[in-house]
């Protein structure tokens, strides 16, 4: 649609609960994040890194998301196998000796300086817009697997491969989940998605089973404390922390658990720390938040103008809703330990600024609903 005509049904400013929302995730996670890694830092001499770090992401999260609120997403379309091109080539340099930077056996980051990029988070972003701009041309039969939707299948099992190479099995999911969930809002029929998904049971079985490490994880899930002191530590800790928790929690900072016993508390179990110390109240507050802005986010799907926003905001929200939702599920145990950081709240340089970008461009989005 022509900017001039976007132009003239533009009735209301950006998405206000979105806005809000993504601002008390973001304000949470920087106090969370600070008393997460507090005591452990402060062993080391240094107790205020992570939160500076923290909060300069925050900032320039927050930078990007005013950027695109103000950039007419359909302008986007433009830019699209340009983000596509550049985000495949920066998952292929995390490969590359002296570009790429190893940590705990994954290759996931490249290096710049003090800083480290995961190029695995401009992936997901630039797959959303390739997938709303190609499903949403008028030429495309999405009704059509050869005709229609094969091309973002291809792309998909492209990024999914590189990724798994690194190896990165949460990310892997989340986006294929969210394109997923992007070519069923474009129409798909029942029978593909019944197809594909049958496909894809094999190929998980094959991912578990082919790596010794995710078939201990997968085993260590079913009976954590067969093997306490290894596969099944993680989970175990994370129950720790979240269990005396109780109602209201030990109180913001007084957390133990996060003291050399839990792995991670500051990113990929941050959520644990919150259990410990703000409680069962706490954990459903944010909740109640996380939904709040899930909520919005398809709302402003379902209510865009055109079919290529509305296939955007399904897939960004979507991205973020299955992060959420595979975080939580891994440190309640609901799921198998793969690492992925909480949205908005956890730790993290890359993932927090393309999220707040992506949140961005929902806002735009939302000027614009019907």
């Amino acid at each position: 649609m022509a900017g001039r005509s976007q132009e003239k049904i533009r009735k209301k400013e950006a998405d206000f609960m979105l806005l809000f929302t993504t601002m008390t995730l973001l304000a949470i996670g920087i106090v969370m994040v600070f008393s997460a890694s507090y005591y452990v830092l402060r062993e080391r001499n240094d107790p205020y890194f992570h939160l500076r770090r923290q909060v300069m992401w925050a900032c320039l999260g927050t930078a990007g998301m005013l950027f695109f609120s103000n950039y007419d997403y359909w302008k986007l379309k433009r830019w699209t196998n340009l983000i596509l091109l550049l985000s495949l080539i920066l998952l292929l340099a995390v490969f590359i000796p002296g570009v790429g930077v190893e940590i705990l056996g994954a290759r996931r980051w490249i290096g710049i300086g003090d800083l480290t990029l995961q190029p695995s988070d401009m992936a997901k972003m630039a797959m959303m817009l390739f997938a709303a701009a190609y499903l949403s041309r008028k030429d495309v039969r999405v009704e059509k697997l050869t005709e229609g939707t094969l091309p973002v299948l291809i792309i998909l099992g492209v990024f999914f491969a590189i990724i798994m190479k690194q190896p990165d099995l949460g990310t892997a999911i989340t986006l294929a989940g969210a394109v997923m969930l992007v070519i069923f809002a474009a129409g798909m029929p029942w029978q593909q998605i019944f197809f594909l998904g049958a496909a894809a049971v094999p190929l998980f079985i094959y991912l578990i089973s082919s790596e010794e490490y995710r078939l201990q994880r997968w085993m260590s899930f079913l009976d954590p404390w067969a093997d306490p002191l290894d596969t099944g530590y993680q989970i175990i800790q994370s129950l720790y922390a979240i269990g005396p928790g109780g109602l209201f929690g030990v109180g913001l900072g007084h957390g133990r658990q996060k003291m050399y016993f839990l792995p991670e508390p500051h990113s990929d179990f941050i959520f644990a720390v919150i259990g410990e110390e703000l409680g069962f109240l706490g954990c459903t507050t944010i909740l109640i938040i996380f939904f709040l802005l899930f909520w919005r986010g398809f709302k402003i799907a379902l209510t865009a103008p055109d079919a290529y926003g509305s296939l955007l905001a399904t897939g960004i929200i979507s991205m973020i809703a299955l992060q959420t939702l595979i975080n939580i599920g891994v440190v309640t145990g609901s799921i198998p330990v793969t690492g992925i950081n909480l949205p908005l709240i956890s730790s993290g340089g890359s993932s927090l600024v393309f999220t707040m970008c992506s949140i961005g461009v929902l806002l735009n989005i939302s000027k614009y609903t019907i």
